[in-house]
């Protein structure tokens, strides 16, 4: 007969372990591999996932899947089972953690675990900040190290150049490859290891800082981490692709959640793991707090709160005395372009606390006409209700010849409220003004105030000031005189001729992306749009001062660009022009169609129209910009 006591601590183990199945988790998992039918694989996952009651992210591309999600633990092995059955998923590293269920309903609404989100997308991440370019070739990617590789490694520092593919002359550099406000409440640190931390707001700005260091990394072994592994399989591609020089990259495979398994007592990791899910961060036996807040500096590293930027919405740590204190912040990377905090209009044209960056210069009297559209919210309603946003893009709006921000705003306020789920337009005056003329002839009511007057004689009323981005070469200046006459009769083609004063509009924008930056892209219309694509050509030289990812030119031509061959300009563009019938009297089509080839055609987008020298916001031309926008869009993090 059994012994009842032995029974007894069977049936306790038995219950212990159905209690334990009954708990909730997370789980993680990616797997870079072709797949062939997407379709099918998103009904698996509508299907296998919801007969679970799995709720998170599931991301999938034709290179492979990206899921973080959560439930109970006995599902999420459930799931597990079913995708190791799966010779799509072999070898993939799947990331099982117990944890509490969300308790914070706002933390878990922008986390996305209220619900079950699966999207086919075309990429798992977006390394580039511009998604018409084409991206790193994957199977580049630098080694795996295990959990204990890596340590080894860093315990040893240069004694393991003798390992496998480690030169003896190379020296160890770390780099970190997540965004800014992860790092401030964890990371690596390891004595006589160069430790990088690019410092960097989103991870498409990566690219950009990695081009700004290659000095510092050519010729070194580069070890490179990040919170699950798979920002380091793109990045390390990226920097692998630069060649001679860059071949030596090593990855931490399964990232930190890996390793603080590994060594729960944290290693040589300080602080705590940023998570993208309800925990916020994951910690080790180490109860050492690393980051700050943002205002008193005292040790505080909870993101709970999801306080942000005023200005570029990143997360920032604010502790909960200076939250009582202060409603506003700004961040340690907008404070460094001299960024204070932000204004909030209340007035009834705003939608939803618009942000008006304040900005003052005494070199650019014009930069107090700085204008945000309407149209502007960055979400806060939205992010007040602990949603998870779509982060709008912040578009910088260049008008024409002989126009001001104000009435450039005006013309466009039909594209600004068509726009305004997804876009913030931001207005400004160009820094050349421009003299009030008038001719003998009636003048076109585009270019004066009054056009009832008698014939040869100035308007009655005052107009508003005119500005310009390229002036003729006789310009000197705003004249004295409140009005003059034309010294000759108006010439539709005087676009040409007005070829100087870009290097003064050209710092003139430097200061307004420090000021009032960061911007997605740049929108010019006629005299704008070239300057605009004067600005793309010189992008390479630009990067850290004036970063956007992409350019819209409307009624576009070029100008002093003969040095620029076709396709040379490498910057995804939207090209919006009259054709041929077009009734733009303004500016050819062939001109525009010039400018056009002087873009690399892999990233150009054309919409033709026939409506004249405006901005088309009718259908299908609308549905056609809102599909080149949205290709750049991003969540709030």
């Amino acid at each position: 007969m059994a012994d009842p006591r032995i029974q007894q601590q069977v049936e306790d183990n038995k219950n212990e372990k159905e209690e334990q199945e009954q708990d909730y988790g997370i789980l993680l998992y990616y797997k870079y591999t072709t797949i062939h039918n997407l379709q099918n694989l998103s009904d698996f996952y509508h299907s296998n996932c919801s007969s679970l009651s799995l709720l998170g992210r599931v991301r999938l591309s034709s290179h492979g899947v990206n899921v973080t999600v959560g439930g109970k633990l006995k599902a999420l092995k459930k799931h597990i089972e079913v995708l190791k059955s799966n010779s799509l998923f072999e070898g993939t590293d799947f990331k099982l953690a117990s944890c509490h269920e969300p308790l914070n309903d706002q933390v878990a609404k922008e986390c996305g675990f209220t619900s079950l989100s699966i999207r086919i997308v075309k990429e798992l991440v977006s390394l580039s900040s511009q998604p018409l370019l084409k991206s790193p070739d994957i199977s580049n990617a630098g080694k795996h190290l295990t959990a204990a590789e890596f340590h080894a490694l860093l315990q040893n520092a240069g004694k393991f150049q003798e390992k496998e593919n480690f030169g003896s002359d190379k020296k160890l550099v770390l780099v970190d490859a997540r965004n800014l406000y992860e790092t401030r409440i964890g990371k690596f640190h390891t004595p006589n290891v160069e430790t990088l931390d690019p410092e960097i707001r989103q991870y498409s700005d990566l690219p950009s800082w990695i081009d700004g260091n290659s000095e510092r990394l050519r010729g070194n072994n580069i070890l490179m981490y990040c919170t699950g592994g798979i920002r380091c399989e793109m990045a390390s591609a990226y920097i692998r692709s630069k060649g001679a020089g860059f071949e030596n990259v090593f990855q931490l495979f399964g990232g930190i959640q890996r390793y603080l398994e590994q060594f729960p007592d944290g290693g040589f990791f300080k602080g705590k793991n940023f998570v993208f899910d309800h925990r916020v961060s994951v910690g080790s036996l180490d109860t050492d707090t690393l980051g700050t807040c943002l205002l008193c500096s005292t040790s505080f590293d909870d993101y709970s709160a999801r306080n942000r930027c005023s200005h570029c919405r990143m997360l920032v740590l604010i502790c909960d005395s200076c939250r009582e204190q202060e409603s506003s912040y700004v961040c340690e990377l907008c404070q460094k372009n001299g960024k204070l905090v932000a204004s909030i209009s209340t007035t009834e044209d705003d939608m939803s606390g618009d942000i008006f960056p304040p900005v003052t210069l005494e070199a650019n009297p014009n930069m107090d006409q700085v204008r945000h559209s309407p149209a502007m919210s960055c979400g806060n309603d939205q992010h007040a209700a602990g949603t998870r946003t779509i982060r709008k893009l912040r578009i910088l709006c260049l008008h024409g010849f002989r126009q001001n921000a104000s009435s450039f705003k005006g013309r466009t306020a039909s594209l600004a409220k068509k726009l305004k789920s997804i876009a913030e337009l931001v207005f400004v005056d160009a820094p050349h003004e421009l003299p009030f003329i008038y001719q003998r002839s009636p003048p076109d009511k585009n270019h004066v105030c009054e056009s009832v007057r008698p014939e040869g004689s100035p308007p009655f009323n005052n107009c508003n000031r005119k500005f310009a981005w390229l002036v003729a070469a006789d310009y000197n200046g705003k004249s004295d005189a409140e009005w003059k006459m034309a010294k000759v009769p108006f010439n539709i083609l005087q676009y040409q001729q007005q070829t100087e004063g870009f290097d003064e509009s050209l710092e003139y924008l430097r200061t307004i992306f420090l000021q009032a930056g960061p911007f997605d892209g740049i929108l010019g219309f006629s005299q704008g749009a070239a300057m605009a694509a004067l600005v793309c050509a010189q992008q390479g030289k630009l990067k850290g001062e004036m970063n956007f990812r992409f350019v819209i030119l409307c009624s576009g031509f070029a100008v002093n660009m003969s040095e620029y061959s076709e396709g040379s300009i490498n910057c995804p563009s939207l090209h919006i022009f009259g054709n041929n019938e077009g009734n733009d009297r303004q500016i050819e089509s062939r001109a525009s169609r010039h400018l056009v080839s002087l873009f690399e055609s892999g990233c150009s987008v054309i919409i033709e129209h026939n409506l004249g020298h405006i901005i088309p916001t009718r259908s299908p031309y609308i549905d056609e910009m809102k599909d080149f926008l949205q290709q750049f869009l991003q969540f709030n993090s």
